[in-house]
């Protein structure tokens, strides 16, 4: 992907991103097929589109001037333009269900000048939806075909905690390098392989990295959960990505599931918190939650263990930044997900919580103590890049109650964003230390460490 990799929060435009890279591929490997070049990397079809995509996302979200190419633009990059918008429709007529337009669309394509890989690629995505255009039903796996089936993990082990890395740029490569240095016995990823969760996505931004850079030496267990994008697609990817992921007893059997150290002092409870963020493409964030039938697999598992317990999640509890559902009648919002905090308070009344880590938003944010939860932990700073002129560390204005965290905590900033990193937990005995890093110039730096029992 390229360095201006962008990602919305919009299932449609991010399908359409990932379409529009996929029709790039496609025509890269035509014209290496017949001897063109092989790595220009800058002027790739790939890299176009990709820019081209992003530029009309950005412009669909009123975030960008109409940028439109006049119809006699006829250089490279003008038709390119031409051909991702006839895309966008296409697919919003496929959104809509609406087969006349659809009918219509494809008669266009025959007449004009676009690359066939524009049609067949798009044929492919209409998989994804039903035949009135709504996404096909996601593949859920429910506890009632994992049973009370955990996966046990040595004593003191170390875990590596992702989220938000799934781009298959640059910087993803270079966190997981540094994450690698670490010596990890475990990596669990918190969710969002950009743009759709597709099957090539899954495998190309995800296990082919994971594989290269992380387990190249060693067969190291790594687990992934279910954010929105990874559902964009229905989930499709997904699914199918965490079959492959790790051979018995490490197969990952659902979108959620336990890691239980092997002295029984430690367990992480991975939560399916994706399912239900489907059309995140207003104003806040969606209120998505657990179905009732996890939420009570879940509290099964923290009923029959005697050891500690850590939440994982894709979605946060609680944000001092990012808006999370509708003002109330008073004008302000709430900094937490109530859906959440009902689950939380059915799992907390079991036994206490440890910590909570997540991802979703592109930060990092070590919270102190709020909404009954001792530790709060954002670690989604894994790839995606943020501008540094995004006020990232500015609290949302209307909410009633704010969340605050830990002072110099914050990322640092690197050439034109933010820096991205990972964190890191080690099992001791009874104990645990975290640490959150940040990674500039190829170098990993520690932010914060603490330890708590």
């Amino acid at each position: 992907m390229t360095e201006d990799f962008e990602t919305f929060r919009d299932p449609l435009l991010s399908l359409f991103q990932s379409a529009a890279v996929d029709v790039g591929k496609k025509i890269d490997q035509q014209s290496a097929s017949r001897g063109g070049p092989r790595s220009q990397i800058a002027s790739s079809a790939k890299s176009d589109l990709e820019a081209i995509a992003t530029s009309i996302a950005r412009r669909e979200r009123g975030e960008e001037d109409d940028a439109t190419p006049a119809a006699r633009d006829l250089s490279k990059l003008g038709i390119a333009r031409a051909c991702a918008e006839w895309g966008l429709r296409y697919l919003k007529a496929v959104a809509l269900g609406n087969q006349a337009s659809i009918v219509a669309l494809e008669d266009e394509f025959t007449t004009g000048t676009c690359d066939p890989a524009w049609l067949g690629t798009l044929r492919e995505y209409r998989s994804y939806f039903d035949a009135s255009g709504k996404r096909k039903p996601i593949p859920y796996i429910r506890p009632a075909q994992t049973g009370a089936q955990v996966i046990e993990i040595k004593a003191d082990a170390s875990i590596g905690l992702l989220a938000d890395w799934g781009t298959g740029a640059r910087p993803a490569v270079e966190v997981l390098k540094a994450l690698a240095s670490d010596q990890a016995d475990v990596l669990v990823h918190l969710g969002d392989i950009y743009y759709s969760g597709t099957p090539s996505e899954c495998a190309q931004n995800f296990l082919q990295l994971m594989n290269l850079v992380l387990r190249q030496a060693a067969a190291m267990p790594v687990f992934t959960l279910s954010g929105n994008h990874d559902m964009y697609c229905g989930g499709v990817g997904f699914y199918d990505l965490i079959k492959q992921l790790n051979p018995s007893p490490f197969t990952q059997p659902a979108s959620f599931f336990c890691l239980r150290s092997a002295d029984e002092n430690w367990q992480l409870l991975a939560m399916d918190t994706g399912l239900h963020d489907d059309n995140p493409s207003g104003i806040a964030d969606a209120l998505t939650y657990l179905e009732d039938d996890e939420l009570e697999w879940h509290c099964d598992r923290i009923r029959e263990f005697p050891g500690r317990t850590i939440l994982l999640s894709h979605h946060p509890l609680f944000s001092a930044f990012s808006a999370i559902g509708a003002p109330g009648a008073d004008g302000k919002r709430t900094a937490v997900n109530p859906k959440l905090l009902t689950a939380f308070e059915r799992l907390s009344a079991e036994k206490a919580i440890a910590a909570w880590f997540w991802g979703h938003e592109h930060n990092l944010a070590i919270y102190n103590p709020f909404a009954g939860l001792a530790r709060g932990r954002c670690v989604g700073h894994g790839a995606v890049p943020v501008s540094v002129l995004d006020q990232i560390y500015e609290p949302v204005g209307d909410l009633g109650d704010t969340p605050t965290i830990i002072p110099g905590t914050e990322l640092g900033k690197g050439p034109g964003v933010y820096n991205h990193g990972y964190a890191m937990l080690a099992f001791r005995g009874k104990a645990c230390r975290a640490e959150y890093f940040e990674v500039a110039g190829g170098k990993k730096n520690l932010i914060f460490g603490e330890d708590f029992e």
